[in-house]
């Protein structure tokens, strides 16, 4: 029974960079043998355990078969006959296929760290093009790698070419597919995830609406250096689209609510936020009615944030109209509602009266 460190947790100690998560793999062991030092069997598709001390998790060696469509198409076989190079030669690329056991020696048999040398996203071997998940992962690592210099080989890149022409990118589950998506855009360089799709002939057959318009691509460049969270990531990227494009997109990936809602907002209002400067007073109450700027204020923040992203990513100056909504919401939350109520108003008429009032406000702070 011999236990590695693989994958991930080898890759990035190599890069110099942090390791958080680390995944284990156990070779020549059998079930009982688990279950008889204690580990505590998790998962329903393979045998994986949970440390007795620890909670981490290790994996049985195992090969896998392609035996049906889609990510879930395999049948797996795990046995204390199953060696370390069998085991590895299953994962996707060769820098993910490295082992380290545990006198901290490197077990290397697809040549991954030459390919981490030359800075290269490789598959390890012909089975990568039998699972299309593998299409999204490896445009997220080019995302995720792209700062050090990382590109896909042109040999990968074919085989994910072959794997959209396959038709096999529609047997991904929503789930999945979301759950690739939104680590990608979290990343450093989400623009080089789109890019990657689209090279590779995916972005047609996953998102074919920003095919025919990927010009945000710097707005979702800038979100990311700016540190923004998904669902504005996310409304940069589909800004410009209209609005039957991005449910679609939101459907079809099955995006979480705050995703869905501010993208479909931007895309209505972002054009007002621009010509921000020279709107009416009552334009202006009725964006911010729209946005619910009393109960919702956060909604309003990421809105202006998404506009923000796209402008910096045209020109990367400073946006005056997002400081001046900004201002012209916290002038319309300032109204008091208390001496309206102390008036004896209810109902549609103290709606209307608070309606006047905050109208009154923004039309004093236009003239400031």
């Amino acid at each position: 029974m011999h236990i590695y460190k693989v994958g991930g947790a080898v890759r990035d100690r190599l890069l110099g960079r942090p390791v958080s998560d680390i995944d284990w793999l156990v070779v020549g062991a059998t079930v009982e043998e688990m279950h008889a030092k204690g580990y505590r069997p998790v998962g329903a598709d393979f045998p994986v355990f949970l440390h007795p001390q620890t909670g981490e998790e290790y994996a049985l060696a195992r090969t896998e078969r392609k035996s049906g469509r889609g990510y879930g198409g395999f049948t797996f076989h795990a046995s204390p006959d199953v060696t370390l190079e069998q085991d590895l030669i299953r994962r996707d690329l060769t820098i993910n296929a490295m082992a380290e056991d545990e006198q901290g020696v490197i077990h290397d048999p697809y040549h991954g760290q030459e390919d981490l040398s030359q800075r290269l996203l490789r598959h390890v071997s012909p089975a990568f093009a039998e699972d299309p998940l593998r299409v999204l992962r490896v445009a997220r690592f080019a995302a995720r790698y792209a700062p050090l210099g990382f590109q896909v080989a042109d040999e990968t890149l074919e085989l994910m070419r072959q794997i959209s022409a396959s038709g096999e990118l529609q047997a991904l589950t929503a789930e999945r597919s979301w759950k690739e998506i939104e680590r990608a855009l979290m990343e450093d360089q989400p623009q080089v995830f789109i890019q990657v799709l689209s090279a590779c002939g995916a972005l047609p057959e996953l998102m074919p609406e920003l095919e025919r318009d990927i010009d945000t691509l710097p707005a979702l460049q800038q979100a990311a250096l700016h540190k923004q969270p998904i669902h504005v990531r996310w409304a940069c990227l589909l800004r410009g689209l209209e609005p039957a494009a991005i449910k679609a997109l939101n459907q079809r990936f099955k995006a979480p609510r705050e995703c869905q809602e501010l993208a479909v907002v931007v895309a209505e209002f972002a054009d007002r936020v621009d010509d921000a400067l020279t709107l009416a007073p009552a334009d202006l109450l009725q964006m911010l009615q729209k946005f619910d700027v009393y109960r919702r204020p956060q909604r309003f923040e990421d809105f202006l944030a998404a506009c923000e992203m796209a402008a910096r990513g045209i020109d990367d100056s400073i946006y005056p109209q997002a400081a001046y909504l900004r201002k012209a919401a916290a002038v319309a939350r300032a109204v008091d509602v208390k001496p309206l109520l102390e008036a004896g108003l209810t109902g549609q008429a103290l709606g209307e009266a608070l309606k006047a009032q905050r109208l009154e406000a923004l039309e004093t702070y236009k003239l400031d």
